[in-house]
């Protein structure tokens, strides 16, 4: 199963000590178990382009995410730290005790640096509470996991596939300016990896979400 890979060591590598991927073994098998059932994110579709550069605007309603913030020195360092911790959430460490049930997709957060040629340290990893939780999300037992009330966001976003590194975010947000040419309507400072399945699937669908103004 796909989430057994997680506990491989290359994954047990980017972890911290404290986040032992050993410790993981029984969640991992309760998410293998629901792996079939993954409940998307609400949104709705305003455009699309269907031509070979194709990318579509869509507008995400306002809603309740758990949240994790980390600075690793490497992008990957950290969403692998912050996926943990929110795997741990959503299969039982919450006030419920509960399997909470998996949403699509996992939203990762990311800044670039004043040049535009290197992204910030800090890098917020997001998870969309399931519709059952939206009113009374669960407790957290994790100090470093965060409920947040997320405004409506519109977005233009384009589908690529393989690891998220630095390199190559940069390369598809480049690559995705060039698409879209000149234009003022978006901001060029923050932006959104969207990830469809966990980071240790190497040919795994992912987004770049490009941030409307409001």
């Amino acid at each position: 199963a796909p989430w057994d890979s997680l506990c491989s060591p290359a994954r047990a590598s980017l972890a911290s000590p404290v986040l032992c991927l050993a410790d993981m073994a029984g969640p991992i098998v309760q998410m293998t178990r629901h792996n079939q059932a993954r409940e998307p994110v609400p949104y709705v579709t305003l455009s699309q382009k269907c031509e070979e550069a194709a990318y579509e605007e869509r507008w995400y309603p306002a809603g309740k995410w758990a949240c994790v913030t980390k600075g690793e020195p490497m992008y990957e360092q950290s969403i692998s730290m912050s996926f943990m911790k929110l795997m741990r959430y959503i299969c039982k460490e919450n006030s419920v005790g509960c399997y909470l049930g998996m949403t699509v997709p996992v939203l990762n957060e990311i800044h670039l640096t004043k040049e535009g040629t290197e992204l910030e340290r800090e890098v917020i990893t997001a998870y969309y509470l399931p519709g059952e939780f939206q009113q009374n999300p669960p407790v957290p037992m994790d100090p470093e996991i965060h409920i947040t009330e997320r405004a409506p966001l519109r977005v233009i976003t384009r589908v690529f596939y393989g690891m998220t590194t630095e390199e190559t975010i940069l390369q598809e947000i480049s690559l995705f300016w060039e698409l879209l040419g000149s234009t003022d309507t978006v901001l060029r400072e923050t932006y959104i990896v969207a990830a469809y399945e966990n980071p240790s699937i190497p040919q795994r669908r992912n987004e770049i979400w490009f941030i409307c103004r409001a």
